[in-house]
């Protein structure tokens, strides 16, 4: 019996539980949210849709989950200009959460932003080993960075790492054609604003993010072993990194992240990511945990 508990069942929490249920990836759903209306009316909503599935509510059940997707706290509006902005609004709602997660066994996947930083939260708040603690961004960061080559013709495999907010890192060098640095950091500053056209437009994103979560939990129930993903990961010396979360190409596994990946990255790709590193490390350094 496979379980997946999901923390905050707003716009994107919600349709993770119900694109969850509707693949079949899960025998039952724990649905947990701060406004019990919500919560209780998604779940009725989810039972409508007469899926082969378990709807559970209660908190306790949570610790149990073999996967737990923590989408609760606020989200990114048009008046926010980054996620980082997020960091003090949403730490008081980790915060309420980790009361409810004591000896959490599961796989953690963090979507709160700024998530990098949450990821380190979680996994320093409640203890969990750091191949369980996986944040969510860099799928659909690099989903928005194929989408920007294909405007430019260009072809290859397209990966973000970094920070998922503005010190992400597109990687260029494994691309099929040369991009010069002047196009680079055009291509950049376009990536940085490519989720406020969505937000600006139907008040938040749902359909990118829910979808590319999914596929990080059936990297996470065993089956996308061989798939090299690039997400928020806790890094202990990898990259010539330590003590932050931060986005890299890992394989992911029933046990977590099985490997983190270490590309040879370029002269400008590396200092970006020392850049993001620096940031998200800043901020991490400054928890109180």
């Amino acid at each position: 019996m496979t379980s997946l508990a999901v923390i905050g069942t707003g716009r994107i929490g919600g349709e993770v539980a119900f694109l969850a249920a509707a693949k079949g990836l899960i025998d039952d759903i724990i649905i947990c949210d701060a406004v019990r209306s919500l919560e209780h009316a998604q779940a009725l909503d989810l039972a409508h849709a007469s899926f082969d599935v378990g709807i559970e509510t209660d908190t306790l059940l949570v610790r149990d989950a073999d996967v737990c997707v923590f989408a609760a706290g606020r989200p990114r509006s048009p008046e926010t200009k980054t996620r980082a902005d997020l960091l003090n609004s949403n730490l008081p709602v980790l915060d309420e959460c980790c009361d409810h997660l004591p000896s959490f066994g599961g796989i953690m996947i963090t979507v709160t932003n700024p998530m990098d930083v949450n990821n380190y939260y979680l996994h320093r708040c409640l203890d969990i080993e750091p191949a369980r603690c996986i944040g969510f961004g860099g799928q659909l960061d690099s989903a928005r960075f194929a989408l920007r080559l294909g405007k430019e013709g260009i072809s290859g495999a397209a990966s973000v790492l970094g920070e998922h907010g503005e010190h992400q890192v597109p990687v260029f060098s494994r691309l099929e054609t040369a991009v010069p640095a002047i196009k680079r950091e055009e291509i950049l500053a376009d990536l940085r604003g490519a989720s406020m056209e969505v937000i600006r437009g139907k008040g938040g994103t749902v359909f990118g993010p829910a979808a590319h979560i999914v596929r990080l939990i059936e990297a996470a129930l065993g089956k996308r072993q061989d798939e090299v993903i690039p997400c928020s990961c806790i890094v202990d010396g990898e990259y010539g990194l330590s003590d932050l979360s931060i986005g890299l190409p890992a394989r992911i596994g029933k046990d977590g992240i099985r490997e983190i990946v270490e590309w040879d990255l370029d002269a400008w790709e590396q200092e970006k990511l020392t850049e993001a590193a620096s940031f998200i490390g800043e901020l991490c350094r400054g928890l109180d945990v």
